[in-house]
């Protein structure tokens, strides 16, 4: 198995393309030619290792930092990556930069695991309803405010002709002004007085009928002649309607299928292979590292000062990839960045529900936080602009550490 602990992490380093070569670094201003940017290259080795690196010439940057921000994108537990051969451990792994290669090559070892689970993973869709976003542009003296009276004025409107039509109300309505840093919440800098003087206002509802979001569509036109001034740049046109598709994901007893391979027309059964279910679990959390190399800093530092950061989602879920930029720095990420303080900064995203829960991966000095209900329903299910967190690593690299 342990090639397959090692290989499958080397799936997941390469599986989203430029992610792991420069795309979406931290530190992006490192990064060289993003024009030409190289898709990444695993060479595996025998004993279960492997190198990853980038075709020779090309743009981008492959260093611990390019691919330890990779190994916590879209994770959970990270005792416990579970995949239909074999379940990943990827607390010990292991990266470093290979001498001589600098900025173009890393090694990765210490990948772990055990047997996959007796269950199969299943992930459903369901229709409900459907969504419209109308996207447009206000500029000139206190934009939000005239942006927040467009957006009234126009759900207003609609609601009126819902009534006269007999229709029901809007199932969800999302209202936000892009420019405000509205999305951090109560971490926003402050304005001048009267805020930004341009803003892009997001407006994104839900109805269960398509005809309704049709009327939305035909009647916005409005906003542009009869509302405020400066208002321009219908972004992408007038908006349509789209199904929502909401996810439902779930586990299932493999021994309730039979799997079959087709092969030349003809049907054979495979038996599927069943363990003990104790060799499929998780094998005990490592301890935490010492905290005798902490360093000690004076006055704040930003968390981005200290770490790299990557964020990304899971349905409605949003995990947060934390990894420290040098092995000093882990121990007071450990001690200052705790499930609290983390559910406090993004406390206006989440909901009675959510739950925060921070993993350790001591072999990178990382730190790896899931919040539980944070995105509105997550990807197409979602009316916020940032359905699937990805700003949210960027957000936390502003929270300020003492």
């Amino acid at each position: 198995f342990y090639r397959l602990f090692n290989f499958s992490l080397a799936g997941h380093l390469v599986e989203c393309g430029a992610q792991s070569t420069g795309g979406i670094f931290t530190d992006w201003h490192e990064v060289s030619d993003w024009d030409t940017i190289g898709f990444p290259i695993v060479e595996c080795s025998e004993d279960g290792t492997f190198r990853l690196t980038k075709p020779p010439g090309t743009g981008g940057l492959v260093s611990f930092g390019t691919a330890a921000e990779q190994l916590v994108y879209e994770i959970g537990d990270p005792t416990a990556y579970l995949l239909p051969d074999v379940s990943c451990d990827f607390t010990r792994v292991k990266i470093s930069e290979v001498p001589g290669q600098e900025g173009s090559a890393v090694r990765v070892t210490g990948a772990r695991g055990y047997r996959p689970s007796n269950d199969y993973k299943v992930s459903g869709t369901y229709m409900e309803g459907f969504r419209l976003t109308a996207a447009f542009m206000i500029t000139g003296p206190n934009a939000a405010g005239k942006g927040r009276k467009t957006a009234e004025s126009i759900l207003k409107r609609i609601r009126g002709l819902f009534r006269e039509k007999g229709m029901r109300d809007f199932s969800q309505t999302h209202l936000q002004f892009v420019g405000t840093e509205e999305s951090y919440g109560k971490n926003a800098r402050e304005f001048p007085s009267g805020g930004p003087r341009e803003v892009a206002v997001w407006l994104s509802v839900r109805h269960p009928q398509k005809e309704a979001l049709q009327l939305f569509a035909r009647e916005i036109a409005s906003s542009g002649t009869g509302m405020a001034p400066g208002l321009f740049g219908m972004i992408g046109g007038r908006p349509k309607p789209s199904p929502v598709l909401k996810l439902f994901s779930f586990l299932h007893p493999k021994s309730n299928f039979q799997p079959v391979v087709d092969l030349n027309d003809e049907k054979h059964a495979v038996d599927e292979f069943q363990h003990n279910e104790a060799d499929s679990k998780a094998p005990s959390s490592p301890a935490a590292e010492s905290d005798s190399s902490a360093v000690s800093l004076e006055g704040k530092f930003r968390v981005g000062d200290l770490a790299y950061l990557r964020s990304g989602d899971k349905g409605d879920t949003a995990n947060i990839g934390v990894v420290a930029r040098k092995p000093e720095y882990y121990p007071l990420l450990r001690g200052s960045l705790t499930e609290e303080t983390v559910r406090k900064y993004f406390e206006h995203l989440l909901t009675e529900e959510s739950r925060v829960i921070r993993y350790e991966l001591p072999g990178i000095c990382g730190l790896n936080f899931v919040l539980t209900s944070s995105l509105g329903g997550g990807g197409i299910a979602s009316l916020r602009p940032d359905a699937q967190g990805k700003a949210y690593g960027q957000m936390l690299a502003d929270l300020k550490l003492e």
